[in-house]
């Protein structure tokens, strides 16, 4: 950061206008930030692109049937065979649900009961029934879902304790899906600040500087979500549960992280400087462009999503990368307001008064890179060597989609009624593979895909306007590869009969998402590789670093998705991922992990320049060692508070980029990379000044010497 703009951050009058900025800017956020879940769309079509065909096939039922329409099916089971007088009570509930009819919901929502009530529908072991309700809950059916499916539950199990009931289909899974993220981001936001306030208590030991992080971190989360509501009311940004979900973790994570290390080496200016003002402007000259550098490589990152073909994983590229921005912007500015505002004393009971000694000197970090210098190429080989064994376990790692079953961590009650309608039924009718087609070619369709291996039977035919509607029921349960498989035999038939016609629904949804996440993570991932790699060697000046640096997040990624792969498998029991997992922790692991790759080799720079890389290498991670390693705990520690939540998906990406920051941050930079530094030396900063020895280049008479720590300013 250049220094006039330092100074006009924490000058002595400047500071206050800052503050009164970010006031003025959270009070006006506030107000939109407050109604962002009502922008939320947790639609299955809004995670496809407009091209993919199960979403021209939901566009193209609009003719014959509501986009807001979700099937509720209730199911009935007793052991041993259901009773005439379980039957009667099933033939009664049929008529009480098909009263539902203009019932008012809390949210004001009318329900609307779009089509016949269909059942009893009786198996044909005679132990179960069901009952098929074609709701039409309005634009906001994924949330109202809750509480009408409630109301369902409720009538189904009023009867003899004898019958267990369920509500599943498309209906009760929305319900259930809204049941687990309900909450989601003021417990999100609980969690992660606790954790943050914990480990800044730890890492700080005073008890009151974790105030002003966090204080920071907390108004760029309010002024975030505000932008990201204005541009999802009114630029069509997609924004859904997930998304908003990460948002939070992310500010507060990636927020914490540039705190860290500002006021590090703010703490360190101190010792050097009689007035605090003059203090932090130098802090924010030096660290500036680490900090800027680091947030700069994320947004790009996120950025990288806008080339994938998932709406879901377009739109997390700009909330996340919003998130960052207006993190660094508070972390650079009303942050060190608030520090040269309060003085020395927030750091009490530790001051740091001019003169005082550098206690990063001859800490840990110190000890740790004297231990390294002795061997640093057996070092780096061993330490290669064991990442690259973990990294093996990718290879048991199915990232081929979760059932909806495994989804959810429990098993809500949709969950058990789709188990009852698998265990007692040949086909599951409420959640059929829909084809749209031409009238001329209707029947030519119908007997194509009513004569495919999986399929049970296909419905009359619905025409209107030149179009026909047909649904097809599955012999198998709607999500697995089964299912999948199916759905690609109908549409190979359905095309060969008519290369217009549109295969959709459930199944095809999911099948569809597939496809598109697996093309993402050959486009995106590198698209990111390249954009981190150009930023890194603008900052370094150099080819050799930016390459090896990358390597080794590379190599921290794959460590960390195979140990992950084998807890899912042998530690959790829940051996499938999403196939959209790899992209995700990628995206976060590099384009986080590679900050500390940053904060390192800056700061190794900065002293190479004065005292040779090799005893630079030792410098660098001796002062940066403490506050990178707390970054890495906060940042760990604030994507693990998505292992709490109920969902399989969020759970499981937050374990791997915990695992994989916690690799990076004290194997791969204290260890691996530091080991490189001293075992490459000045080849290293190739082409750069630094990798030719000579005036200027940082290389003085010692550099051939047993390297050690020497502090350099």
């Amino acid at each position: 950061m250049h220094r006039s703009v330092a100074n006009a951050v924490c000058g002595p009058v400047t500071k206050w206008l800052v503050v009164v900025f970010w006031i003025t800017a959270v009070i006006v956020m506030y107000g939109f930030a407050s109604k962002i879940s009502e922008i939320e769309n947790n639609e299955a079509s809004s995670w496809l692109p407009g091209d993919a065909e199960s979403t021209q096939a939901l566009e193209a039922q609009l003719a014959f049937l509501s986009p807001d329409t979700l099937p509720a099916i209730v199911v009935y089971e007793r052991s041993g065979g259901l009773t005439p007088a379980d039957q009667d009570k099933v033939a009664a509930d049929a008529a009480t649900f098909a009263e539902l009819e203009g019932t008012e919901l809390e949210d004001g929502t009318l329900v609307t009961i779009d089509g016949e009530v269909t059942g009893p529908i009786p198996s044909p072991d005679g132990e179960a029934a069901q009952v098929i309700v074609p709701m039409d809950l309005g634009a906001d059916g994924w949330e109202a879902a809750t509480d009408i499916v409630e109301q369902m539950r409720e009538t189904a199990g009023s009867g003899d304790d004898g019958v267990t009931t369920h509500v599943t289909g498309p209906a009760g899974q929305a319900a259930d899906s809204a049941a687990a993220f309900e909450g989601i981001d003021g417990t999100l936001l609980l969690a992660t600040v606790c954790v943050v306030v914990v480990i800044l208590l730890l890492t700080y030991r005073s008890p009151v500087l974790w105030l002003l992080p966090v204080i920071s971190a907390g108004v760029a989360l309010v002024s975030a979500q505000g932008v990201i509501y204005l541009l999802a009311d009114n630029a069509g940004l997609t924004v859904n549960a997930q998304s908003i979900g990460i948002l939070t973790v992310l500010v507060f994570g990636a927020g914490t992280d540039y705190a860290l290390l500002l006021v590090a080496r703010y703490r360190e200016e101190l010792r050097r400087h009689h007035d605090r003002h003059e203090a932090m402007a130098e802090a924010l000259h030096r660290a500036g462009p680490a900090i800027i550098a680091s947030a700069g490589t994320v947004v790009l990152g996120m950025l990288c999503l806008l080339a994938a073909q998932m709406n879901s994983t377009q739109g997390l590229g700009p909330v996340a990368a919003i998130g960052v921005a207006v993190g660094l912007l508070a972390m650079i500015t009303l942050l060190p307001a608030l520090l040269v505002i309060v003085g020395r004393w927030i750091f009490w009971p530790a001051r740091p008064l001019e003169g005082s000694p550098e206690p990063t000197a001859s800490g840990l970090w110190a000890r740790t890179g004297n231990s390294i210098a002795r061997r640093p190429r057996i070092v780096w080989i061993s330490t290669a060597v064991v990442l690259g064994a973990m990294c093996l376990g990718t290879l048991g790692l199915n990232a081929q989609g979760l059932t909806t079953a495994e989804s959810f961590r429990g098993t809500p009650d949709s969950i058990e009624g789709e188990e009852v309608i698998a265990a007692h039924f040949e086909t599951d009718v409420g959640s059929p593979v829909t084809i749209i087609t031409t009238e001329r070619d209707a029947a030519a369709v119908s007997e194509a895909v009513g004569g495919t291996d999986g399929i049970a039977e296909v419905t009359e035919p619905v025409t209107q306007g030149g179009s026909t509607y047909l649904e097809a029921s599955l012999t198998s349960a709607p999500i697995g590869d089964e299912a999948y498989a199916t759905v690609e035999r109908v549409r190979d038939a359905a095309h060969q009969a008519d290369p217009d016609s549109l295969v959709g629904g459930a199944t095809a949804l999911n099948l569809d998402i597939q496809d598109s996440s697996g093309r993402d993570n050959i486009v995106v991932i590198p698209l990111i590789l390249l954009v981190v790699f150009l930023i890194l060697a603008v900052l370094l000046r150099a080819i050799v670093a930016p390459l090896v640096l990358m390597a080794t997040v590379v190599l921290s990624f794959g460590a960390a998705l195979g140990i992950s792969a084998l807890a899912f498998e042998y530690v959790f029991g829940v051996g499938n991922s999403e196939s959209s997992l790899p992209l995700f922790v990628f995206v976060f692991l590099v384009a986080l992990g590679i900050d500390y790759n940053i904060f390192l080799m800056t700061r190794v720079r900065e002293e190479a320049l004065q005292i040779g890389t090799r005893r630079g290498a030792l410098v660098g991670l001796s002062a940066t060692g403490g506050v990178i390693t707390s970054a890495g705990l906060v940042l760990a520690g604030t994507f693990a508070v998505l292992a709490t939540l109920p969902v399989t998906f969020l759970w499981q990406m937050g374990f791997a980029v915990a695992i994989g920051v916690l690799l990076d941050t004290i194997v791969v930079r204290a260890v691996l990379v530091t080991a490189l530094n001293l075992d490459l030396g000045r080849s290293m900063w190739w082409p750069s000044r630094l990798s030719r020895p000579g005036p200027g280049s940082g290389h003085d008479r010692g550099e051939q010497d047993e390297p050690s720590v020497t502090m350099a300013h």
